[in-house]
This record gives structure tokens, C-alpha cells and sequence, in this order.
């Protein structure tokens, strides 16, 4: 029997693991502690944040009602290879943040291959002006704003605060830093920050195969051509290690990250741009974790990043 082609065995994977982890999510869901409401948190869902009427295009707003507001606001960008999960699989990520005393705003954006770079950076630059413009109706601070996510989350994370405080040539980061906000924090756990050349990652010889296989498969899903005009923004760590000097200060960074995460490399480098940069932030390695560790949230080194989020949360906050 001839191979399938490429093209057919990324999607048939990428589908086999997008079943896998919402059929995680939904059993995880059945738990009597993933009830919001036995923490004093409503959750409106499916509000469209931009009005070109896209399903994707959707976020839901986690509200902790048993605290005084405004309180401090938290966009999330789910991972998943910007191919796959959405805001429904990382409800455990929103809720973490919302038991904390966050106005979680858990959003959707379109997944490559189908909608690659720049939608699903377009999107969450439109996410971010709806929190910005709608927060305080929801008891949340603009001014008190956090930018989150994990994976390829991470990357539109990183990117969304290069676009709040550089004034960029493209449309939709414009937009962001005609907002005038810069988010107070930006958490990039455990992000692939910068999709060009992929195949650096290949210099790994531990690096298995069907990894290899899938970083690649992730990088050119999102960006198909590396060279096209624009693509600066897919970057966001490359930009951070320029010496470009931003038109307002960057936000507090801290980047967690696994010691066993094959894309760690770029959490290290994160690191020392933002020492060089000299602002404030951390880099945190939990050893002997993988890829998104902190979504187990019941493993004790789980329990230890959530606890040292927080922790800086509340010390730039």
C-alpha cells in the first residue's frame, strides 16, 4: 500500500490528538471540584469579541462573584500547535485564575492549516481590544492586565505584548497599541516563541522522531512560507532579542517551562532576553516535566508552577 501523503498523516494525528484531549477535558469536567459555581465563579460563554461573526471568534468570561471589584483582568490563549483544542479544553486553565481572583477572559481564534498566520495573531489581537473596551462591565481592571497562555498561546501571548508596546506597520498590532494599554504581566509557559526555522530544534539528538515530526508539522502549518512579507510578529522572542528599543515599557515577564519539554530552548532564550532587556521577569524549569506539565494541575511539580504564578502575580500586581 502507497504512504499517505504528509499532508494526510499531520491532520490524521493532529485530529487523533485533539479527540484525545477533549475526551480528557470532558471526563475532567465530570469532577465535582470543575463545578465553577462551588467557587463562587459564573462563567458567561461563547460572547463574540469581534463582529465579523466567526465561530471562532467567541470567548468566555469566568467571574469569581464572591470578590469586590474591579478585579485584575487575564486574557488566555489556549495552546495546541495553533492547530488544535480550543477554549473548551483549557477550562481547568481558566478556572485555576479565576479561583485566584482573575476576570478570566478564555478566548478561541482560528487554527491553521486552514487559517494560518496572521489569523489566529488577528484574532487574539481583536480579543484583546474587546477585554480592553469591556472589562469594567464585567468587574475586571484594564489597567491591571494579564496576557497568558501555553505552547502556541505562548507565542500569541509574546506577541500580543510586542504589539501593545512597539509601534508596528501591521493593521491588527496597530489596533492593539492604539489601545494605550500594556499589560501589567505576560505568561508564556512553556511557548514555542519563535516558529521560523524549525529545524533548529533537529540538533537535539534525543529529540524523537515523531517530535521532530511534530514541531515541524506545527511551525509550517502556521507560517507556510517563512519568507513572506510580515511575518516578523510570528517571532515574538526574535523581536524581543533585537535592539529595537520599544515605545512604552514592556510588561513583567515569567516563562515556565519543563526540563524535559523539547522546545524548552526557547523559554531559556525568553529568559535571557529579558535579563538583557533588563526588565522585570523570571524563568522557571521544573525538571523531569514535559510539554505543558502545569495542565496536570493535580501532579505535585503542577502544583509547584501554579503556586510560583501566583506568587509573581501577586508581587506585580
Amino acid at each position: 500500500m502507497a504512504p499517505f501523503p504528509r499532508r494526510m498523516k499531520s491532520s490524521a494525528i493532529s485530529f487523533g490528538i485533539d479527540g484525545f484531549y477533549r475526551t480528557l477535558s470532558a471526563m475532567g469536567r465530570l469532577a465535582p471540584e470543575a463545578d465553577p459555581s462551588r467557587h463562587g465563579i459564573s462563567v458567561l460563554r461563547d460572547i463574540p469579541y469581534d463582529p465579523a461573526g466567526h465561530p471562532m471568534h467567541r470567548l468566555d468570561v469566568w467571574i469569581p462573584r464572591r470578590l469586590p471589584s474591579p478585579r485584575p483582568a487575564l486574557l488566555y490563549l489556549h495552546g495546541g500547535g495553533f492547530r488544535i483544542l480550543s477554549k473548551e479544553t483549557h477550562w481547568i486553565m481558566a478556572l485555576a485564575f479565576a479561583r485566584r481572583g482573575f476576570v478570566v477572559f478564555n478566548a478561541n481564534y482560528r487554527l491553521a492549516p486552514r487559517d494560518p498566520f496572521p489569523a489566529a495573531l488577528e484574532d487574539a489581537c481583536a480579543a484583546y481590544r474587546w477585554v480592553v473596551h469591556h472589562a469594567r462591565r464585567h468587574g475586571a481592571d484594564p489597567d491591571r492586565l494579564v496576557v497568558a497562555g501555553e505552547s502556541a498561546g505562548a507565542n500569541l501571548a509574546a506577541a500580543l505584548s510586542v504589539a501593545a508596546c512597539f509601534d508596528r506597520p501591521e493593521p491588527y498590532a496597530r489596533d492593539v497599541f492604539r489601545t494605550g494599554v500594556v499589560p501589567r504581566v505576560a505568561l508564556p509557559a512553556c511557548g514555542i516563541l519563535q516558529v521560523s526555522n524549525p529545524e533548529r530544534f533537529l540538533a537535539n539528538e534525543a529529540l524523537m522522531p515523531f517530535i521532530a515530526d511534530r514541531i515541524l508539522a506545527v511551525c509550517r502549518g502556521y507560517v507556510p512560507d517563512p519568507n513572506a512579507q510580515g511575518g516578523e510578529l510570528a517571532d515574538p522572542l526574535v523581536l524581543l532579542e533585537g535592539t529595537q528599543e520599544p515605545a512604552r515599557p514592556l510588561p513583567a515577564f515569567q516563562a515556565i517551562v519543563g526540563g524535559d519539554d523539547p522546545i524548552r530552548e526557547d523559554t531559556f532564550r525568553l529568559g535571557r532576553a529579558i535579563e538583557r532587556r533588563g526588565l522585570r521577569g523570571e524563568t522557571r524549569t521544573y525538571p523531569g516535566q514535559g510539554h505543558a506539565f502545569h495542565a496536570y494541575v493535580w501532579r505535585r511539580q503542577a502544583k509547584h508552577a501554579w503556586r510560583d504564578t501566583f506568587a509573581f502575580l501577586d508581587r506585580h500586581l
